[in-house]
């Protein structure tokens, strides 16, 4: 029945990827973590071994400053990581969130789902797990993240993400207090193509083992104990070696609400091209968030590909990386916002 309601309203909108295995898919222009994933399924590793290497390399690059260490501070100051990683053979699922002091946040996911039988771990305790796996503690602070705080905390803490308290958020830093009238307001603009830059990957091999996996710091000047879409299953990513696999981008407080990781994949295996998946994806959000910020990006069991994003200021194109047995090396895509 799911199929017979979603197929008929889906139209190929964008052009289609090179059906090409194996197959590295990425968000954003990260070419050195699309290279090592790469590398990582010539050489005979696993699509688990490629995710975990490409957005590893990302976490010690700090692409774009929103992934990895010393980036987007939190109103404390600190820099917290999230991630997580799927098996779409075994859908196993191991994440982090508010993951401090270590550096390799998709290594402690992945160890999460090898030594646990659990899925997500959070704050000081996966901090405690990730040392006791053999992880090493070290700051997450660097001077670019310091300057960041304090440009922040000299201009009243603006941007913040709080609301019916006071002091007025939207003048002074806190502490806050809850008001005792809870007013409507306007959901503050969170459009910024620098504060929500996560990677996402998705890699399939040529059996059709399929793996994906984020990395990100969060939202600059986020609310302390934060956790973004990124970690969360369907939401950041989702992989099901049956169907194909999917990872998203943007502002993860709206995102995650919608699941489009896995609404994407739940398409593609209706019979939905990797691109009208992606695309009905973002619609679902768009209904209710037209402004928000965000893209995903979708690849089927065929290894076809595709991706979609929210046009708004600052994002009318976005931008990602794709290597195949085609191109045997990463190339540059771009899709059109809608």
């Amino acid at each position: 029945m799911f199929a017979s309601l979603l197929v008929p309203t889906l139209t190929l909108l964008f052009p289609v990827g090179l059906s090409s295995l194996p197959l590295v898919i990425n968000t954003w222009p990260f070419k050195n973590a699309t290279a090592a994933a790469w590398s990582a399924l010539q050489s005979g590793g696993s699509v688990l071994d490629a995710v975990e290497k490409g957005c590893a390399c990302c976490e010690m690059e700090q692409c774009d400053g929103s992934v990895g260490y010393g980036g987007s501070p939190d109103e404390s100051g600190e820099t917290t990581l999230d991630a997580m990683i799927m098996n779409g053979d075994t859908m196993e699922v191991g994440a982090v969130g508010d993951l401090r002091r270590i550096k390799n946040a998709i290594g402690v996911a992945r160890a999460v789902m090898e030594h646990t039988d659990n899925t997500l771990l959070v704050g000081e305790s996966a901090s405690v797990f990730a040392e006791n796996m053999g992880f090493i503690a070290e700051d997450l602070t660097t001077n670019k993240s310091v300057n960041i705080f304090s440009q922040w905390l000299k201009g009243n803490c603006q941007p913040n993400y709080r609301k019916n308290v006071f002091p007025d958020p939207s003048e002074s830093c806190g502490p806050y207090k809850p008001r005792a009238t809870v007013r409507g307001n306007k959901r503050p603009q969170h459009a910024n193509t620098r504060s929500h830059d996560t990677i996402g990957m998705v890699a399939l091999d040529r059996n059709g083992h399929m793996a994906a996996g984020t990395s990100t710091n969060g939202l600059t000047h986020k609310v302390p104990g934060r956790v973004g879409d990124s970690p969360i299953v369907g939401a950041g990513a989702y992989a099901d070696s049956s169907a194909g696999g999917a990872a998203a981008t943007g502002d993860g407080d709206v995102m995650m609400r919608f699941l489009p990781s896995y609404l994407a994949v739940e398409l593609m295996r209706a019979g939905a091209d990797p691109s009208a998946a992606c695309k009905t994806a973002i619609s679902r959000i768009k209904r209710h968030y037209s402004d928000f910020f965000g893209a995903i990006i979708c690849a089927n069991t065929t290894g076809h590909y595709g991706a979609a994003c929210n046009k708004v200021p600052g994002l009318s194109q976005f931008h990602y990386m794709v290597s195949n047995s085609e191109s045997g090396s990463p190339i540059l895509k771009s899709v059109d916002c809608f």
